[in-house]
């Protein structure tokens, strides 16, 4: 496997969280870009170290969002934002390092959330300050 920082996907992560996840410290959110994975149907994951760790190494919780760039790639610009919703999704609003599973990421909800994006971000723009 080879990893990348995805500088794109940081801008938009940043813009997604600012906008639909205020808990997120996206300064301790990293996106990257992967090739060379042998897992099938995979878009993208969300890693993070353990509790126990954090605490044995003495960090803060860190996040890394890596999407793999054979599958990632070759998707709409919409079902890309889709995708680091769903991401973002997976981190809780404690930000301890832990995950929401996938009984709460469900498409429905990816949606939902993918919908308040769009409106609240043309909302933005449509504003005058």
């Amino acid at each position: 496997m080879k990893y990348e920082f995805a500088e794109d996907i940081q801008k938009e992560a940043s813009e997604i969280s600012r906008i639909l996840f205020p808990h997120v410290k996206m300064e301790n959110v990293k996106c990257f870009m992967s090739s060379g994975t042998s897992s099938r149907g995979t878009i993208a994951r969300c890693h993070t170290i353990g509790k126990l760790m954090q605490k044995a190494i003495g960090v803060k919780p860190h996040y890394a969002l890596e999407f793999l760039s054979e599958r990632f790639s070759r998707l709409s610009d919409e079902d890309k934002t889709r995708v680091i919703i769903h991401e973002l999704m997976h981190i809780p609003k404690a930000f301890g390092g832990g995950f929401k599973h996938h009984d709460h990421v469900t498409t429905k909800n990816v949606n939902l959330m993918f919908k308040e994006y769009k409106k609240r971000k043309d909302g933005d723009k449509n504003r005058f300050w």
